[in-house]
């Protein structure tokens, strides 16, 4: 089965071949039917009814938001070195998270990314040569073609949305602490997406689709099929995996 899809496509997949846990899922995440695009109306097979989807304001501008993108494409490669560079190019992800790079490759291997038809968000954190501040993301979208970012901290990911870049505020929910701090930072970053770390944990998925209004990405130690269809169970809208395998799901 293919995963180009939503966990609601996954669920209405599933409920056409009388599975229960698909009818269980039906209802949830939604699209309203004018929203609804090709892709979904094809994997759904009906028009779709419940929640409003989750846009920014690009949607309505016309170019396609990261949340409508992560609709079509809810497999994302987390690509940290040339290796996974070299895979990602003979996969079919269509999204990509860059984690590795530093002042002299970055804008070579983000225009490697774009010619392959990429859309490509760099981990401003792990950049090497940088230091964490907001000139980063400025030269991010100044010196590369990359389509914009993902960081942990509020500010970094403010800023990118400033400069008119996608923006992924990522977190590291290692205790009750770092999860009862995240809604309001999310408030603070004005995120598109949060991408949640570890994303093998669908009761948390759970709790945070239920606190905040954004998309959420399951990302961290998804390492198979099963753990890719319990976060998107759980209300994820996409998946972030380094895992060559799951690309290809």
């Amino acid at each position: 089965m293919s995963l180009r899809m939503t966990g609601v496509g996954f669920a209405a997949a599933m409920s056409r071949v009388g599975a229960g846990v698909g009818t269980f899922l039906l209802p949830m995440g939604l699209d309203h039917c004018g929203a609804c695009t090709e892709t979904r109306r094809r994997l759904c097979g009906a028009c779709c009814s419940a929640q409003p989807s989750r846009r920014s304001r690009r949607s309505i501008l016309g170019t396609p938001s990261l949340p409508a993108l992560l609709e079509e494409h809810p497999v994302v490669a987390s690509v940290k070195d040339e290796a996974d560079l070299q895979a990602v190019l003979r996969a079919d992800c269509r999204i990509v998270f860059l984690l590795y790079g530093n002042l002299l490759d970055l804008p070579d291997i983000v225009r490697r990314l774009k010619d392959a038809g990429r859309i490509v968000l760099v981990n401003v954190d792990l950049l090497e040569g940088f230091a964490s501040k907001e000139i980063v993301v400025r030269y991010v979208k100044e010196r590369t073609d990359a389509d914009g970012v993902l960081s942990s901290k509020a500010f970094m990911v403010r800023a990118a949305r400033e400069q008119g870049l996608f923006a992924v505020h990522r977190f590291f929910l290692i205790d009750s602490m770092s999860y009862r701090n995240l809604a309001t930072q999310v408030r603070q970053s004005k995120a598109d997406c949060v991408e949640i770390l570890p994303g093998c944990m669908p009761r948390v998925i759970s709790w945070v689709v239920a606190d905040i209004d954004v998309p959420l990405i399951a990302g961290g130690l998804v390492c198979d099929r099963e753990d890719v269809f319990a976060a998107l169970k759980a209300g994820a809208s996409a998946i972030a995996s380094s895992n060559h395998d799951v690309w290809g799901m």
